[in-house]
């Protein structure tokens, strides 16, 4: 029977790659969708339970008082703070964007052990007054190594000189959750600050990350949190580092909405072209049909021979489609890694792509197996003269 499906679908050569072709893209374009989808929910999975983040009530891009730093530091269950501050500076051209940050290095070391740093760099960070640590991926895009001179344009910070700043590449990290992408630079905070204040500048902290201790009361810490800076100067807004994550992606839009509905319209589309195909299929096999039966083959075959036609191209393109995607994930990783860290396609996608291209397979070869199975010898004989 193998051998007569094949047949079938060789009478049609181009139809057959075309619907095969677009099962391939369509399933490809699925699993790019809800892989993005599923890294969001990852990277929420992965936050931890015991990172507090403090940031204006105003805006994540209104700064806060440096001073704020001991005050929070005091607040009972609070172990360790380290503050963040967004650089926004570029490399050589505007369009090379990746996020660099101000941090101290030893509270970003204790605070953040998924950021594991190649050999000995977090002491030369230490050690190197204008040094930093950047992603592996970021490394690889631009071809750093350690040892290098990394020259940044200043555009929220410019540098007092009207030069770039300047960095050393001291060390390359790679992070074990998906949560804390590969793509970003951090540096020392006291070289950013210090650069500064020689301008008559003083510098403001973006966020500052609190670690609280295991069975840390969190409700009560936030409040109090919070109630510090009630009156002032600048009031500040607390949370868990999931929520904040959460809120951080909510800025972008409801992107899991809005990819379901792409989702949606490519599996329509799947299934329109794949019910077109068999449609015509069906109608140019009757007479064969009619032959199959009058040689003896029984209303079960001829339903079993146009049902495999649809899920035999299906599965192909799906096949394909799944093939596709995992091997473009290493390139997808590095393209959208800056706005999705740690994108990857799960099992349990693959798994669902191949099932969905089997139920459309079987979707749209119902109809015309259905046909041709209660369709009499001598019926089908003549309807396909």
């Amino acid at each position: 029977m193998f051998k007569l499906v094949v047949q079938n679908l060789l009478r049609h050569p181009l139809r057959s790659i075309l619907t095969v072709g677009s099962v391939c893209v369509a399933v490809f374009l699925l699993c790019l969708l809800r892989s993005i989808v599923t890294t969001m929910n990852a990277g929420l999975e992965a936050a931890s339970a015991t990172r507090l983040v403090a940031m204006s009530s105003i805006s994540l891009f209104v700064d806060m008082p440096l001073s704020y730093q001991d005050k929070i530091a005091r607040v009972e269950g609070v172990e360790d703070i380290v503050k963040w501050q967004w650089f926004g500076a570029y490399y050589q051209s505007p369009d090379n964007f990746f996020g660099q940050f101000a941090v101290d290095p030893e509270r970003m070391r204790a605070i953040y052990p998924e950021c594991q740093v190649e050999a000995d760099g977090w002491e030369r960070l230490a050690r190197t007054r204008n040094g930093c640590i950047v992603g592996y991926q970021l490394a690889d895009q631009f071809g750093w190594k350690v040892g290098d001179k990394i020259p940044m344009i200043g555009a929220l910070f410019p540098h007092p000189s009207g030069s770039a700043w300047e960095f050393e590449l001291v060390g390359v990290y790679r992070s074990t959750q998906p949560n804390f992408d590969n793509r970003t630079m951090f540096f020392r905070w006291d070289f950013f600050e210090e650069t500064l204040k020689s301008d008559g500048q003083e510098p403001g902290v973006g966020v500052f990350v609190m670690k609280v201790g295991p069975g840390a009361d969190v409700p009560r810490i936030l409040s109090e949190v919070e109630a510090l800076f009630e009156n002032g100067p600048m009031r500040v807004k607390c949370d868990t580092e999931s929520e904040f994550t959460r809120q951080f992606m909510s800025m972008m839009g409801d992107i899991p909405m809005f990819l379901g509905w792409i989702g949606t319209g490519v599996l329509v589309a799947i299934l329109l072209g794949a019910v077109n195909t068999m449609l015509m299929a069906g109608r140019e096999q009757i007479h064969d049909v009619g032959i199959l039966k009058a040689l003896g083959f029984t209303d079960g075959d001829s339903f079993r021979v146009l049902i495999s036609q649809s899920l035999f191209l299906c599965t192909l393109g799906g096949a394909a489609g799944v093939g596709l995607a995992l091997l473009t994930a290493g390139f997808f990783e590095v393209v959208l890694g800056q706005f999705f860290p740690g994108y990857h396609i799960a099992p349990s996608t693959s798994v669902m792509a191949v099932v969905v291209t089997v139920l459309i397979g079987f979707a749209a070869g119902i109809v015309p197996a259905w046909r041709a199975k209660n369709m009499r010898c001598v019926e089908a004989l003549r309807t396909g003269v």
